[in-house]
């Protein structure tokens, strides 16, 4: 019978399997974790219980296997399991490597200068555990620096879970209301629990619109904006030209810390991050995920003047850095084995990655799709998003508008029936990795042509 919900839609799938042994995992926990998970982001429909993975491969607990293209959300750019990594972590367990709680050790300095050697703007790092702890401190220090509190933040983006940027991710354009440049648009929390005072230092514009950032710096002491510098938590939306050197001069104009999240696009796209590849040097920039591939791990870096922040003598200026697990010998070691894979062959790893990503994309473009449904595909190097919509997306507010979310959500569940895993809700970018190769592309499209009913023309950006 067609889906719940999609019958509507001309991307009709039919589901064949059930996941008998998953369901059954998730209702035993829920009896003592919230939703039945420690992080209620990976909730899916179908329910989907992994037991293993290898490689570009995910193991259900019904034993059916998957490509994977979502890669827990992205950091796994060498593959699941990668030999060298586990090897380097394995290393630092037998050398007696522990978290000590006093003092710096060697592997810190060895990963701190890794990361400023491969970031031409970087210089001074700090270490943290995840991408919003790594955001939180970015802000606070911006704040620091300037004696300012008012932040932007984009329509779209994701920069943590903390109060002053959990909100405006993917919100209906009911509660935002029509496109305006200049403008922003009302604050809309993605949590309960966060106070209205928050709410008030915050200012949410549309990306890609250089003149909705100049009209909230007239209006408000503006002490960061934070973005990515491709929006990837909505698919794949770039920036289009000249729009980052643009937010460089404002902030220059109107002195705000201008903070690149690169937490999804550090280290994925280059090694020095998208910054690196567009030439643009923000004031700050977070990176987790790819850095350490797959373990807990995130940074902070930046230019001196703000990075001192951290260490300076004079109590009333310094920001404090704290936390009992930064620097854990196990994810630095991950991450020193990392960078050096990356860095290995001249970056051999993404000239890989890149001739893989337009192998997909050239595959793509031959296929067919339901109802004459209009489809593009946007891809930054290793990363990609299928849109049902006729162009390349500027804004979560294009897309909301024009992208036909029944259809991606269908076409990720008839993927899913195949053993093509893409995280089954509409938008979410998919990701290429190492492990990767040429035939689980072809296998990928093979498994996108079967769920096509019709032939449709397919537009690609890359």
């Amino acid at each position: 019978m067609p889906l719940a919900g999609l019958q509507s839609c001309d991307y009709t799938v039919y589901v064949m399997r059930s996941y008998p042994r998953s369901d059954q995992i998730l209702e035993q926990n829920r009896r003592h974790i919230p939703g039945g998970m420690f992080s209620l982001n990976r909730e899916t429909d179908p329910n989907l219980v992994f037991v293993k993975a290898e490689g570009a491969h995910l193991w259900d607990a019904e034993g059916n296997r998957y490509i994977d293209y979502h890669g827990a959300f992205a950091p796994f750019l060498l593959g699941h399991n990668h030999p060298e990594v586990n090897a380097a972590v394995e290393r630092a367990l037998r050398d007696g490597s522990s978290l000590f709680g006093a003092g710096t050790t060697t592997l810190e300095g060895t990963l701190a200068e890794l990361i400023c050697e491969s970031i031409p703007f970087a210089d001074l790092v700090c270490v943290l555990n995840t991408g919003s702890e790594a955001t939180y401190q970015a802000i606070r220090a911006a704040r620091a620096f300037t004696s300012r509190d008012h932040i932007i933040v984009m329509q779209g983006g994701y920069n943590g879970w903390h109060n002053d940027v959990a909100c405006n991710l993917m919100t209906p354009l009911l509660q935002i209301g029509p496109r305006r440049s200049p403008g922003e648009y009302p604050v809309v929390p993605l949590s309960a629990g966060i106070p209205e005072a928050h709410r008030a230092l915050v200012h949410a514009i549309n990306f890609n619109d250089l003149d909705s950032v100049e009209y909230v710096c007239r209006q408000y002491p503006i002490a960061a904006l934070i973005t990515e510098p491709v929006l990837q938590n909505i698919g794949i939306v770039k920036p289009q030209p000249g729009y980052l050197e643009g937010l460089r001069r404002l902030a220059d104009a109107y002195g705000f810390v201008l903070i690149f999240d690169e937490v999804k696009t550090g280290f994925r796209h280059a090694l020095g991050g998208y910054a690196a590849l567009a030439g643009v040097a923000p004031d700050l920039a977070v990176y987790g995920k790819a850095i350490a591939n797959g373990y807990p791990i995130a940074a902070v870096a930046g230019r001196r003047e703000v990075m001192d922040l951290f260490s300076d003598p004079d109590p009333h200026r310094r920001v404090l850095l704290a936390g009992t697990y930064n620097g854990h010998p196990i994810p630095v070691a991950a991450a020193i084995a990392t960078i050096q894979v990356l860095r290995a062959n001249d970056g051999e790893v993404y000239r890989r990655l890149e001739r893989l990503g337009r192998i997909f994309e050239q595959g793509f473009a031959t296929i067919g799709n339901p109802g004459g449904l209009p489809v593009t595909l946007v891809r930054q190097g290793s990363a990609f998003c299928i849109y049902f919509m006729d162009h390349a997306p500027v804004d979560w507010h294009d897309i909301a508008a024009h992208h036909d979310f029944e259809a991606d959500l269908s076409m990720r569940r008839s993927l899913i029936e195949r053993g093509i895993f893409f995280f089954p809700v509409a938008t979410k970018q998919c990701s290429l990795s190492a492990a990767h190769t040429e035939p689980m592309v072809e296998e990928t499209l093979h498994a996108l042509s079967q769920a096509s009913a019709q032939p449709v023309a397919l537009e690609s950006r890359s």
